[in-house]
């Protein structure tokens, strides 16, 4: 058995949470903006759910949202930091993502809000998610996906390969949409399903930018970051290449922020299944107005 991956400091990831959970004004607009595209979601659904799990607590969002929905009975967040655990004000606890605290079946709908991208074993988790929610729950979440902050990792690492003499790791590698529906398949989701959206954000300059990271609680914590300060000239080159490749007519610069929606459901026997290969009961080329012709023959005999 290979050895687990460990790309992020889960003790750091913690810090980071509850430095943002400890500002009086932590930087929620993302959470917010996430918050209500779920809550969209749902509202697709002709279905209520009644007990609830929101796993990643920052901004209130999310959960007043979620609390204000027909039939909800009993609703807990939970978040990795224990000070963002107690912003939610309903019941909540300080847990992991990688190690839930939660019997099987207990919940019929799981929330991610933007916290499962700073996990190690994100297959475990899903696996784990996928465990507490009774036959026929629903998983619905939201992830930084891999083109997230790519101005800012570009910038950095030009930066630093200039001015540090070589390269440190500073911004996550995000999951891509295939890998991530290829990992609910793995955790055994029915129907799953991933799309991906792009937000993005302008801000006066990149040291801006950085700032409201850190109030997000999305600072670096990778295990192999840089563990000294970066210097002030290699913050100040990032500063400026970021907003000579970058700034808009305005002067600011932009940032990118993938967000993968996640959807699965947990195995039921009222569930849609596939239709068996070879049982459809019309012919795809009537549809679409064409000629059948055997699996391998050219529709051009003429063309090689």
């Amino acid at each position: 058995m290979s050895e687990p991956v460990h790309v992020f400091d889960r003790r750091t990831v913690r810090r980071r949470r509850d430095r943002a959970g400890g500002l009086a004004e932590p930087a929620v607009f993302l959470a917010d903006e996430i918050a209500e595209r779920l809550s969209d979601r749902l509202d697709d659904l002709r279905r209520d759910f009644s007990r609830i799990l929101i796993l990643g607590a920052l901004g209130t969002r999310l959960g007043n949202l979620v609390s204000a929905r027909a039939g909800v009975n009993i609703l807990v967040s939970a978040d990795l930091s224990e000070v963002l655990a107690r912003h939610a004000r309903r019941p909540s606890v300080a847990a992991d993502e990688e190690a839930l605290p939660f019997a099987a079946e207990a919940f019929d709908l799981v929330l991610g809000g933007f916290s499962l991208h700073a996990v190690n074993d994100l297959p475990g988790a899903l696996v784990q998610i996928r465990r507490t929610l009774r036959p026929d729950g629903l998983f619905l979440a939201s992830m930084a996906g891999g083109q997230t902050l790519h101005e800012l990792r570009r910038a950095l690492i030009e930066a630093e390969a200039e001015h540090e003499g070589g390269v440190s790791p500073r911004v996550a590698p995000f999951a891509e949409v295939r890998d991530a529906g290829a990992l609910l398949q793995r955790a055994g989701f029915a129907l799953p399903v991933v799309d991906s959206d792009t937000i993005t954000v302008t801000w006066a300059n990149a040291l801006a930018l950085m700032a409201d990271l850190r109030a997000m609680g999305e600072a670096n914590a990778l295990a192999e970051r840089l563990r000294r300060p970066t210097r002030r000239a290699t913050v100040k080159a990032a500063s400026a290449l970021y907003h000579e490749l970058f700034a808009d007519a305005d002067g600011r610069v932009p940032a990118t922020f993938q967000i993968l929606t996640l959807t699965g459901w947990a195995p039921g026997p009222e569930q849609q299944k596939p239709l068996a290969p070879g049982s459809a009961a019309a012919r795809l080329a009537d549809a679409l107005g064409g000629t059948e012709r055997p699996a391998g023959e050219a529709a051009n005999p003429e063309r090689k």
